[in-house]
């Protein structure tokens, strides 16, 4: 009787590891080849891990609510039945999915570790600003550290992060050397905070407001996606100042030649047209245009993204949102991203997203007006350094300039908004930016072929 493993898979190239949100099977329980042995979490996409040889499962190495590494062992599984090489294993992965921003590209090492289903003292962001990892909580949980005892320890990661080697260090000397104390109060002196000398390392307690609950209230605890959207919004508004510029397009040529050609593209191309497309396809250009968009910030350093990677934000039956990414778009005609945009959303919609379709976007756009917005103020997609929502295209009164003279037409007006990181991203170039989409736009060639 042969004892093998089952092994965590590979999910993506970005996708690191994973958290267990469900075990499907008991020890001693028997399991059939590719029957589903527990859930796992990455990002917001869920998956189970199927068999990958008849038998009994022996034992669990991992516990609901714990992150494990890709390529290690989760389960022992006694089985007389040869099973195959571990690496098959890394393509045996089923989406599952609640699939659940949304918001973004997210990083893996930022948002992978889903809600544990009993009361976590050890969150992602603590009262004083500070993100950790999930390796990071996950070894403060089982060492019995508290969050109190989490914020005293200082990190040598960047921009001050506790690492796997700081904590590890800590627990080598546990008991012995008192940890750093950080005062978490506000200087009195308010001047300092203006010094260019003065220390960097000030933090300030956020102190969360009390909440009374009436008798008729009724209270709903989020679901494990809304707590990521909900920690990665306050982690993206503490890391970056955002900015917002506004300009109005208009799209009454785009509009006419949608209409004119959107039954027979779809029946020659078997997609629906729809305005997304169009949309990625003017950013792609002003991305070109201007690269330092395309940028992520690291502490002190900008990182230039070489390819473009579009997030598009897509609403989910349950409420949620997520950002599927259509990688490489500037390699993508207009055909080529239409099925792209169809695809993703489609199978964002029934929760079919692969873990590695939802990593790595370098620029996001958010459709506000499928909702019937005019206008928005979109969240950073951390790392990203920018995102654009476009609003709802209404028809309005216009003052159409012509050679002959000024007159006013009925045209179909849309608003575009821009939200940047104002440490790297000024106005001139966040503004030059978003007009540079708008002017894309208008000038949209109404006699293009397909």
């Amino acid at each position: 009787m042969a004892e093998l493993e089952l092994i965590m898979p590979k999910m993506g190239e970005s996708v690191a590891e994973a958290t267990i949100i469900k075990w499907l099977k008991n020890e001693g329980d028997k399991i059939a080849m590719d029957e589903p042995v527990l859930e796992i979490a990455t990002d917001k996409v869920d998956s189970e891990i199927p068999s990958t040889a008849e038998g009994v499962l022996l034992k669990k190495l991992f516990s609901e609510g714990q992150v494990v590494q890709v390529g290690k062992a989760v389960a022992l599984i006694s089985s007389t039945v040869a099973s195959p090489a571990n690496s098959v294993q890394n393509n045996a992965t089923q989406t599952k999915g609640t699939a659940t921003p949304a918001m973004g590209t997210f990083p893996t090492s930022a948002i992978v570790a889903a809600a544990s289903k009993t009361a976590d003292p050890v969150v992602r962001i603590s009262g004083a600003g500070k993100f950790y990892s999930p390796l990071v909580r996950s070894i403060a949980r089982n060492e019995g550290i508290g969050m109190a005892e989490l914020d005293s320890l200082t990190g040598s990661g960047i921009e001050g992060r506790v690492t796997k080697n700081d904590i590890l260090a800590y627990l080598s000397n546990r008991g012995k050397v008192p940890p750093i104390q950080h005062n978490p109060q506000v200087p009195h002196n308010p001047s300092a905070l203006h010094n260019p000398s003065a220390p960097h390392n000030i933090s300030i307690q956020i102190q969360k407001p009390a909440v009374s609950v009436g008798a008729a209230d009724e209270i709903i605890e989020m679901d494990r996606m809304r707590k990521l959207i909900a920690d990665h919004m306050v982690m993206s508004k503490q890391v970056s100042p955002h900015v917002t510029s506004f300009v109005e397009a208009d799209l009454t040529n785009i509009v006419n030649w949608r209409n004119k050609n959107k039954t027979v593209f779809e029946k020659r191309d078997g997609e629906k047209l729809t305005y997304t497309p169009i949309f990625i396809e003017a950013l792609v250009k002003a991305i070109k245009d201007f690269p330092m968009i395309n940028v992520s910030v690291d502490g002190t350093k900008i990182i230039r993204r070489k390819s473009i990677h579009i997030g598009m934000a897509a609403a989910l039956p349950s409420g949620n949102l997520i950002v599927p990414v259509i990688k490489n778009a500037d390699g993508l005609n207009l055909l080529g991203l239409a099925k792209a945009v169809n695809d993703l959303t489609n199978r964002a919609r029934i929760n079919k997203l692969l873990p590695d379709e939802i990593q790595g976007g370098t620029y996001t756009l958010s459709n506000v007006g499928t909702f019937g917005n005019v206008m928005g103020t979109p969240i950073i997609n951390q790392p990203q350094a920018a995102i654009m929502a476009v609003g709802a295209i209404r028809k309005r009164p216009a003052v159409i300039e012509t050679a002959q003279g000024d007159f006013i037409g009925i045209r179909h007006m849309m608003y575009l908004s821009h939200s940047y990181d104002h440490r790297v991203i000024d106005g001139a170039l966040g503004g030059s930016f978003v007009r540079r989409v708008a002017d894309y736009l208008e000038q949209f060639d109404i006699n293009r072929t397909l």
